[in-house]
């Protein structure tokens, strides 16, 4: 028989050997950039850390305030999740951060990016991201317009577990550059830009021509991605208002997602969590309103 030494160093060994076996998701949050509760670095991947920390079978790690000094996390991690100022400011991009990314996305890691965080400089990085997540926001083609996205239908995949047709309003960026043929890439979430979205003059965000030919048309804005090898990838456009976050189909697709980068199970209801308004204004970047006025508190404000 064994004693209860034994039996409770050989818990602790299981615990142990179920931790190593987990699936690591490593976030990565840029600096602070925006007014309040907008681009909400810090605050958006301390909740998706929280909240990726209670599915079974995974673990979560995080990078606040720009790129890691060294790359331990990242070439260990199965999955990489950037959320940052993107363009000539994009921390994935420098030359130390590139090298560190091609070694992940080498061995199979899984890369998502989020937001402005899928617009690269101007001229680096392009094929990378065609390469890591089948697309990215181009200058001068692709549009970055605020306006209500109506997902009328949800797609059969992993990453749509529990995802319900919705509405929200968010700074949704489309006619991204995707792949040739859309070759393995897999939209996730898609509709139909209203007119109103196409509304400001031509400029590097605002509009084009290619775009305005193409009014009317369905447009792709989070989509799903595999790699030669086996390695994944997904890019979400929205996320410029850090409380869409409540959103529970919002917030699926976005779990969900990380989930299926990483090649952990998704749940068959996908990624059920209970948020509060109250919890994601944790770890907010210090930012005022206007006037230098401290921004109102959303979970006080009546609903509209």
């Amino acid at each position: 028989m064994k004693s209860r030494i034994q039996i409770v160093l050989m818990l602790f060994a299981g615990a142990a050997i179920a931790a190593a076996s987990d699936r690591q998701i490593y976030l990565i949050a840029g600096t602070p950039s925006h007014g309040p509760l907008q681009h909400e670095h810090k605050a958006a991947v301390w909740a998706l850390q929280k909240w990726l920390n209670k599915v079974p079978g995974v673990h979560a790690a995080a990078q606040y305030d720009g790129w890691p000094e060294d790359n331990a996390l990242l070439d260990k991690a199965d999955a990489i999740f950037i959320f940052c100022t993107g363009g000539q400011s994009h921390i994935a991009f420098t030359d130390s951060a590139l090298a560190g990314l091609r070694r992940a996305a080498a061995r199979g890691a899984g890369l998502m990016f989020y937001h402005y965080g899928v617009e690269p400089p101007a001229h680096r990085g392009h094929q990378e991201m065609l390469d890591w997540i089948g697309g990215y926001f181009e200058l001068n083609y692709s549009v970055n317009p605020v306006f209500e996205a109506d997902f009328k239908t949800i797609p059969k995949h992993p990453i749509t577990r529990g995802v319900k047709p919705f509405k929200l309003r968010d700074e949704w960026y489309y006619n991204l550059r995707f792949r040739e043929n859309m070759k393995g890439i897999t939209p996730i979430l898609t509709m139909v830009p209203p007119p109103e979205s196409l509304s400001r003059p031509d400029g590097p965000h605002e509009g084009n021509p290619d775009v305005r030919a193409k009014a009317g048309q369905p447009m792709t804005v989070v989509w799903a991605a595999e790699r030669p090898g086996g390695g994944r990838g997904a890019g979400f456009s929205g996320g410029h208002y850090h409380m869409n976050l409540q959103d529970e189909n919002f917030r699926k697709v976005v779990l969900n997602s990380l989930l299926w980068i990483a090649k952990a199970e998704v749940p068959r209801n996908g990624v059920e969590v209970k948020v509060t308004c109250e919890e994601l204004l944790e770890h907010l970047d210090p930012k005022t309103g206007r006037g230098g006025a401290p921004p109102p508190n959303p979970c006080t404000q009546p609903k509209p």
